[in-house]
């Protein structure tokens, strides 16, 4: 199988402000010198953090899905994000697969954050997304989402895995970055997978801080590329599908995983 390339884009998210933040991703993009087959945003890419939806939810047709399109297409790429969408009288916090040729896919949040009162307002998921891109396999997941490892947990049946690469984007406050940095690390292991999690920087408009900690992890929970810590940044790497059949051949641990059911 090909290796498949992909960067990730941390970055100061502007509050409330899609125009801004619209651009600012444009810019990132043109410090490309190589395209990759996938760019990842962090959660809620256009506005930041919001759990009031009602000024800044779209509908699936709106700007923020525009946007994706147009520039998958320039770019030749697949580009994925989440953004507030409103569809039949709910809001979601929408995790958004674009294609270059248009079409697309999506995952609903399914952990809705508590503490942060995204309960109350937002609809939860009940599914999870697997998608593939040159032949690997691919579950992307949202910020909260990352505490749950149930709920993340990769399955092996009939001598294949669910998923080759893990992916959360995310607004995780740096108060609790430690977490964070340990429960990446964790998915990845217990998953034997490749991970991505990409999370933003700056301050909200609520004044929670956040400092990045944006990685690419592999199956053994090392990590291949980190961003700077409070530094817009693009990283970019490439996965090696062959380093990974390797290493889930010689540790077959799929083979004793538990399996569970989830309501």
């Amino acid at each position: 199988m090909e290796a498949l390339s992909v960067s990730l884009i941390q970055a100061d998210l502007v509050w409330q402000d899609k125009e801004r933040n619209l651009r600012n991703f444009e810019e990132q993009f043109s410090k490309f010198e190589q395209i990759p087959d996938l760019i990842v945003l962090p959660e809620m890419f256009n506005t930041g953090f919001v759990v009031e939806p009602q000024a800044i939810a779209e509908t699936p047709d709106g700007m923020g899905m525009q946007w994706l399109a147009e520039q998958s297409a320039r770019l030749g790429c697949v580009i994925s994000g989440s953004l507030v969408i409103t569809e039949n009288g709910e809001y979601f916090n929408r995790l958004v697969w674009m294609r270059p040729n248009g079409s697309h896919e999506h995952y609903n949040k399914r952990h809705l954050f508590r503490l942060g009162n995204e309960h109350l307002q937002f609809s939860a998921g009940n599914s999870k997304l697997i998608v593939e891109l040159k032949g690997w396999k691919i579950c992307p997941l949202v910020c909260y989402d990352l505490r749950f490892p149930v709920w993340s947990k990769n399955t092996f049946e009939d001598g294949q895995y669910e998923y080759d690469l893990l992916i959360y984007m995310a607004n995780w406050p740096a108060s609790r970055s430690y977490a964070f940095r340990q429960l990446l690390i964790a998915r990845a292991i217990e998953n034997q997978s490749y991970l991505i999690g990409v999370n933003r920087i700056g301050e909200d408009g609520k004044g929670v801080k956040y400092q990045g900690d944006s990685a690419v992890i592999d199956f053994k929970g090392e990590h291949l590329n980190s961003a700077a810590l409070n530094q817009s940044e693009i990283i970019s790497q490439t996965l090696d599908y062959e380093e990974l059949s390797k290493f889930r051949k010689s540790f077959a641990f799929g083979m004793d995983w538990d399996r569970f059911t989830i309501a």
